[in-house]
């Protein structure tokens, strides 16, 4: 009966402590846009790289902890168009699919061309 309280307790501590956290965070900042699918994987390779020059090191200063900071609001951008893209490609992949399934070859094909056109863009 302990062990459910004791969870309980340590959860809301966890919270109001991440709540006073969050309030005391640095400022925030803007992330590249990246308005296209292409954009994004271009955003994420590159900013990728960035993180891991600056994670090879043994420590890390204040200006490059600062770095990290200014990068991860790109990559939560590219992120972000990529899991749209990337939705809306299993639904693509989903509708190939069925139409496989029924014999609707001009379904396969069209969205087939159409899934592959994304899907390319990420991996050659």
């Amino acid at each position: 009966m302990k062990r459910p309280a004791f969870l309980v307790a340590s959860i809301l501590i966890l919270g109001f402590t991440t709540f006073a956290s969050a309030s005391e965070r640095p400022d925030h900042f803007k992330g590249k846009s990246a308005n296209t699918l292409k954009q994004a994987v271009i955003n994420f390779s590159e900013h990728n790289a960035k993180l891991e020059e600056i994670l090879t090191k043994e420590s890390l200063t204040s200006e490059e902890l600062h770095t990290v900071h200014e990068l991860t609001y790109t990559l939560e951008e590219a992120l972000k168009k990529i899991n749209e893209e990337f939705l809306e490609l299993a639904e693509t992949l989903e509708k190939v699919h069925v139409a496989s399934e029924t014999a609707d070859v001009e379904v396969v094909k069209n969205q087939g061309l159409r899934y592959l056109e994304t899907a390319r863009q990420v991996i050659k």
